[in-house]
């Protein structure tokens, strides 16, 4: 059993420092053919269109990334709008719930306070 798993692993090992040499196999299920992923698959017009508009648009993106001194150039009319409700100097707006909670808590620490000077100063 020993000398089974090192001869196992040796094999391995061969495989790993070894690329070159390839794997024999005669196992009858690899010889299969794929007649929907070939490459002598006929090819359409529409894959060949698609294609061909993610490369351009990969290749807008690295142009974009490679060279950041261009800048961006937009004609879009809603890119200009202004959003009043998130923006970063808008107040926060509270729900109902929130704003009793924030009294209750408010409501509590001043009688926390109270309670501590009460404490602290019995003389007054």
């Amino acid at each position: 059993k020993i000398l089974a798993e090192a001869a196992a692993l040796k094999h391995l090992a061969r495989d790993y420092m070894h690329p070159e040499v390839g794997v024999k196999t005669t196992d009858p299920t690899l010889f299969g053919r794929n007649y929907f992923n070939r490459y002598s698959a006929p090819e359409t017009e529409d894959e060949r269109a698609e294609i061909l508009a993610e490369a351009a648009a990969l290749k807008k993106s690295a142009v974009a990334y490679m060279h950041p001194e261009v800048g961006v150039c937009s004609e879009d009319a809603t890119l200009f709008g202004r959003n009043y409700f998130e923006r970063a100097s808008a107040p926060d707006v509270e729900s109902m719930e929130e704003a009793e909670e924030k009294a209750k808590i408010l409501a509590e620490a001043a009688a926390l306070k109270h309670l501590a000077r009460d404490y602290m100063h019995p003389e007054v």
